[in-house]
């Protein structure tokens, strides 16, 4: 179940659904560049999306990272200029079901509790955006390292057994706003531990519960 139809009726759920269209990506394809026109709102069936951001410096961070059940696009459908907020692309061979704007309009017109749902999850979106900024404001790098990967290990996998995510250390160190390597050495105490393995584009969690203990 993808979490922003969680709160519709069943009914509605169908006739969100019944709009979509299969969209397959392949191995580091974009699927929509920050600034592009928004055309549509995108459920993530299969795979792991990241979406990533840039100042006019030329800076870029990696936000946050989607797994099936996520979604993405629901800003861009709901701000005047309808442009897309963030850059998106494949980490791995996806798919998503995608929503043409026009088509999802009409349906907050004849049911308005979906644009309800969307605004309120919207909110729960920004509220989480807000907390990482917090986190790299005042939060250790150790501590934001953790996080982040319990948050992969969920994303990739979940349950307090070993997970592989497939990402470099530099792709982590994006993902937690930080150069590669200060992170690196944050990863090189956990492996030291036994918490996780290092290997190339890859991390292996071992110890989740560990993790938890160390970021609460």
């Amino acid at each position: 179940m993808w979490r922003l139809l969680e709160p519709l009726r069943a009914e509605d759920r169908e006739a969100f659904l019944a709009l979509a269209h299969r969209r397959t990506f392949a191995r580091n394809e974009v699927l929509c560049h920050e600034g592009d026109p928004a055309d549509s709102l995108h459920l993530v069936e299969r795979g792991h999306l990241a979406v990533h951001g840039t100042l006019a410096s030329g800076a870029a961070a990696t936000f946050t990272v989607l797994s099936p059940g996520d979604y993405f696009g629901e800003l861009a459908l709901l701000r005047a200029d309808r442009r897309r907020t963030a850059t998106v692309t494949a980490l791995e061979p996806s798919r998503t079901l995608a929503v043409a704007g026009t088509a999802f309009n009409r349906l907050c017109e004849h049911n308005p509790g979906i644009e309800r749902v969307v605004s309120t999850v919207l909110a729960d979106r920004i509220d989480l955006l807000s907390r990482r900024l917090l986190e790299t404001m005042y939060e250790s790098l150790d501590r934001r390292v953790h996080r982040r990967l319990l948050d992969l290990a969920d994303a990739y996998g979940g349950g307090d057994g070993a997970v592989v995510i497939p990402l470099s250390q530099a792709q982590l160190a994006d993902l937690v706003g930080a150069t590669r390597p200060p992170v690196n050495q944050v990863l090189q105490r956990l492996a030291d531990r036994n918490v996780v393995r290092l290997s190339r584009s890859r991390i292996e969690v071992l110890d989740p519960a560990e993790l938890r203990r160390r970021s609460p």
